[in-house]
């Protein structure tokens, strides 16, 4: 990837597009500073990204891949690794807010299913 130059404005949802290998992946990579750029710099805050407490710096940012991730525990133990002090409420209302609360609550073991590896259990729009 070459000459790529982009700010991102501070409130605004912004959603990169484009053909397969085009670079898209790669720039979502540097943003969450998976890695560092061979060459160039990334800013934020006109400061370069390595300069920035990382922990903090990914906590104000969001990403939406195209594959969630779910590990082979339950949904809770899933949900519970991005909000660890989520009570059994919050978990059930995330359900509701992403229409997955009526089909989790049809598993045996509700919020308590496992979901398999990488959510081998789960339907693609289930996960």
């Amino acid at each position: 990837m070459q000459g790529f130059n982009h700010v991102f404005e501070m409130g605004k949802t912004t959603a990169i597009v484009g053909p397969s290998g085009s670079g898209k992946s790669t720039t979502i990579q540097l943003v969450e500073r998976f890695y560092d750029p061979s060459q160039g710099e990334i800013l934020v805050d006109d400061k370069d990204l390595k300069s920035h407490n990382l922990r903090y710096y990914r906590q104000q940012i969001g990403y939406v891949g195209q594959e969630p991730v779910m590990f082979n525990m339950s949904i809770k133990d899933n949900i519970l690794m991005g909000k660890p002090d989520a009570t059994d409420e919050e978990i059930k209302d995330s359900l509701k807010a992403v229409n997955a609360f009526d089909f989790v609550m049809k598993y045996p073991n509700n919020i308590n299913e496992n979901v398999g590896a990488g959510g081998g259990q789960l339907s693609g729009g289930q996960k």
